[in-house]
Formats: C-alpha cells, sequence, structure tokens
C-alpha cells in the first residue's frame, strides 16, 4: 500500500476518529478506504443507470424471445467468423 497525507480542520479530524470509534473502525485510515470504495461504487452504479436509461431509450422496443436469441447467436457466430476467417461448423460445441 502506498500514503496519502491530508491536511484537515480539527473539526473534520474529530469527526473521524469520532465516527472510527463509533462504526468499528480499526484506524482513520480504515474508515476514509469505506468511503472511498463507497463513493466508486455510488459512482459505477450512477454510469449503469445512465446507460441503461440510454438503452430504454434507444429506439422501438423488441420482443425478445428464444428465436430472437438463436438468431442474435448465428449472427454473432458468422461475424466473428468472418473476421477470423475460420471455416463454418455445423455444431458448436
Amino acid at each position: 500500500m502506498t500514503s496519502l497525507n491530508i491536511s484537515l480542520p480539527k473539526s473534520m479530524k474529530d469527526f473521524v476518529e469520532g465516527q472510527v470509534e463509533s462504526a468499528g473502525f480499526s484506524t482513520p485510515s480504515e474508515y476514509i478506504r469505506a468511503l472511498i470504495r463507497d463513493d466508486q461504487k455510488r459512482r459505477t452504479e450512477e454510469k449503469l443507470e445512465t446507460l441503461l436509461l440510454e438503452g430504454l431509450n434507444s429506439g422501438e422496443a423488441i420482443e425478445i424471445t428464444p428465436e430472437y436469441w438463436e438468431r442474435k447467436r448465428t449472427q454473432l457466430i458468422e461475424r466473428h467468423r468472418r473476421k477470423t476467417g475460420t471455416q463454418r461448423r455445423d455444431s458448436i460445441e
């Protein structure tokens, strides 16, 4: 691990130390790491939500059926074969 030194006003330092004691963290560093992990998770969830909304708003809805997935699978296999130059096989194992 590497170190990062930060300067805090006394009121914030007292708050961090209080959180360490009341929330069961071992050290202020552990508390700060938890805050950073929570922020990373929140930002990832926000990005996912944005992408999901973009998908929902991207066009007209289509019905997804087993036949749709089979056509999609076939299209992807063919596209992969064209890219890699592999020969067609009757079944995928």
